[in-house]
């Protein structure tokens, strides 16, 4: 009956936020990193890039153009695609850590 379901609790009309997310789940992996971004994942990316004698600098952990241009140099020597060009997203990522060890 109408009454009866009245009293079911329903979508919250006081306006407190619902438990439902407002934007939708992104991937469950790591971020993607960019020109820009900055921090331990970052400077991981670098040492990587320097096990393979593409990034010769101090692991200082900025993504800054530097970092970008040997990250679009690296997805063109390997044929990486899936990515934007000079982005260390998923498929580059998954790329590199194949090719290197963890430091």
């Amino acid at each position: 009956s109408a009454a009866g379901s009245a009293t079911k609790p329903g979508p919250s009309a006081s306006g407190a936020p619902t438990s439902t997310p407002s934007d939708p789940p992104g991937p469950t992996g790591p971020p993607a990193l960019r020109e820009g971004d900055s921090g331990p994942e970052v400077a991981e990316l670098q040492k990587r890039l320097s096990q393979l004698l593409l990034y010769i600098g101090i692991a200082d952990g900025d993504y800054d153009a530097g970092v970008r241009r040997v990250v679009s140099s690296y997805q063109n020597q390997h044929d990486i695609t899936g990515d934007p060009d000079g982005v260390y997203g998923e498929n580059t990522r998954r790329d590199l850590e194949s090719r290197t060890k963890e430091p």
